[in-house]
């Protein structure tokens, strides 16, 4: 039986993609069988699609195509009503969600989310879908800045209206409330609405997700990019309006602010960049300049000839007009925002119980091990068990912001290796919610450990032949000196191979690292997570052509590897004959392998 749910947004601007990002993210655990309905777009959203469909479509994968995620656009629909057929207007809505309904274990349904106060027929259209279609309903609520009265009120009369058609609201979100009033917003509410305490999750406004990016600022006031057009993905966290000499604004700059001046005042824009390249002030997320001026042609000149300058955007308007434009322009979480929906999905996983609303809406048949639910259940086992991992190319722009993740989420604490300076210089420059007092960065050659790990890899490998200074040597190498951390106990494992080469990476690990007793050879597994099930290929990078021994402890290593990490082993040996049709050393090799690893692991 498909399950669906209605997300039914009781204001705008409420946080249709943060909560079906959250929704979807915790079903794609259960089935990869999963599609997204909305009853009526927009007619522009025909062409330019729609921002949340879009989102969900490409974040998830899923197998369903733009045109079969609605019914109808506003046209369409009106044009029904006018000819007084509201219930040609439904049959088609029905039509095209059963068509789903047909191919998919679960469906959301998603609500109108228009940016103006719903209308009367979009209210009374989403209650009439809600029942037609028997789903659940999840009501969603903008508490920004509102009372717990006033909340309480609107959400009452929109529950009794789906309750007085039938449509049960098995669940409300109230989101965007002020962080220190959550508590006290959601035990208002279960007191005023008289629901039980899992039927109502609250969650708290987020600086990420409010705060629009710089690819948004220029889009919605239509700004020409004068400077960094490739750094348009920084988010603007504050806007200050800069009239004042520059050693009085200077000491007020935060993190990711974006400023707003005049066209005409050159001294604030150098300023400005050069406070953005310096390690002694916040970065900031660019530059508007107001009031039609341009750059001369010799400050154009000079600023053409510096390095890595934030966005520089230029307006028409005046800077007053220019800083009310800018405090309408909304913030949205698209398919090329990871921060946003990175920040959108730990909210949801932090306040939002899926166990508790799964059992409201009707329990899903898990298919096997998903890859999102592989992937979901070794963040929650390194959250409850937190190891110190090193990465040895901690300059790498994909490990930094891989980092940023990893601490964000709280998964792993993180060391990284290379220069600190470097390391702020780049996180700066990738404007990087990271705060690096939260990592610990190690320079091999500046580390107080250097001498001991010397000593110990030449105490190692002095049988070998390796003396002491050239132990010193190797141990400058980021890969040897994070494979030593591991050796040493000083972190509990290594991430390396986004610059360096597999051989390199595993050398050290080889040489004074070890295999564990009763294994003869060392190997690699690779998890290929699918559409629909994480599968484990061992050996693709290390061993060519192992003997049918060491194919054997291949293979029950890879098993046992796969059943840590939470797939349950049935091993299948691979060659390029199936069954009995082939003969030949190659297939009689992986037929001995076969019996071997039968033979030890019955």
């Amino acid at each position: 039986m498909t399950r669906s749910l209605f997300l039914a947004p009781v204001e705008p601007h409420a946080g249709t993609s943060l909560l079906s990002l959250g929704i979807l993210d915790y079903v794609l655990r259960k089935t990869r069988r999963v599609g997204i309905f909305r009853p009526v777009i927009l007619d522009q959203s025909v062409d330019k699609h729609d921002k949340t469909i879009e989102l969900l479509l490409h974040h998830f994968h899923l197998e369903q195509t733009y045109a079969q995620t609605y019914a109808l656009t506003t046209s369409e629909a009106n044009e029904l009503l006018a000819r007084n057929q509201y219930d040609q207007l439904l049959n088609r809505i029905i039509a095209a969600y059963q068509e789903l309904e047909r191919r998919y274990d679960f469906v959301l349904c998603l609500g109108s989310d228009s940016n103006h106060e719903l209308s009367l027929f979009e209210f009374n259209l989403s209650v009439e879908v809600a029942r037609s279609i028997d789903s659940r309903v999840l009501l969603l609520s903008n508490g920004h800045g509102r009372s717990v009265d006033d909340i309480a009120a609107t959400l009452q009369q929109i529950r009794d209206a789906f309750h007085a058609k039938g449509s049960p609201v098995i669940a409300t979100v109230v989101n965007k409330v002020e962080p220190e009033r959550v508590e006290e917003v959601r035990s208002g509410l279960i007191a005023d609405l008289a629901i039980a305490a899992d039927q109502l999750f609250v969650l708290p406004g987020d600086p990420v997700l409010a705060s629009p990016m710089l690819r948004e600022v220029a889009e919605q006031l239509n700004a020409e990019i004068l400077y960094g057009s490739d750094q348009l993905d920084r988010q603007a966290r504050r806007v200050m309006v800069i009239a004042m000499q520059m050693d009085h604004y200077l000491d007020r700059l935060t993190d990711h602010a974006l400023l707003v001046t005049p066209g005409d005042r050159g001294e604030i824009l150098l300023s400005a960049i050069l406070a953005h390249q310096s390690a002694n002030y916040p970065p900031i997320a660019g530059i508007v300049l107001t009031t039609s001026e341009r750059p001369s042609p010799a400050l154009a000149r000079l600023l053409d000839g510096l390095p890595k300058i934030p966005p520089v955007l230029a307006v028409n308007s005046e800077t007053y007009e220019t800083a009310t434009d800018l405090s309408r322009v909304r913030s949205h979480i698209t398919v090329d925002s990871p921060t946003k929906i990175a920040a959108a999905l730990q909210l949801c996983e932090q306040y939002i119980d899926g166990e508790a609303l799964e059992k409201q809406y009707g329990q899903i048949e898990p298919r096997g091990i998903s890859p999102r639910l592989f992937l979901y259940n070794l963040s929650q086992r390194a959250r409850s068990n937190r190891r110190r991992i090193v990465l040895p190319e901690g300059e790498e722009e994909r490990i930094l912001r891989a980092t940023e993740a990893l601490i964000r989420d709280q998964i792993a604490d993180i060391t990284l290796l290379g220069d600190p300076t470097t390391i702020q210089e780049q996180v700066n420059a990738l404007a990087l919610d990271l705060d690096l007092s939260q990592v610990q960065i190690i320079e091999p050659g500046n580390s107080m450990r250097l001498a001991a790990y010397s000593q110990t890899l030449y105490e190692l490998r002095k049988s070998r032949g390796l003396t002491l200074e050239q132990a010193h040597d190797l141990m400058l190498d980021v890969s040897f000196y994070g494979t030593m951390m591991v050796y040493k106990g000083d972190a509990h494992g290594m991430v390396s191979g986004a610059t360096h080469t597999t051989a390199h990476t595993i050398r050290p690990a080889l040489q004074f690292v070890k295999t564990r007793p009763g294994i003869s050879i060392v190997s690699s597994v690779f998890f290929m997570c699918l559409e629909d099930r994480v599968l484990v290929y061992g050996d693709c990078a290390i061993n060519p052509k192992p003997t049918a021994e060491q194919l054997a402890d291949i293979a029950i290593s890879s098993a046992d590897t796969a059943q840590l990490f939470g797939v349950e082993p049935r091993i299948a040996m691979l060659s390029y004959s199936t069954g009995d049709s082939g003969a030949g050393e190659e297939v009689e090799r992986v037929r001995a392998a076969t019996e071997l690893a039968q033979e030890r692991r019955p």
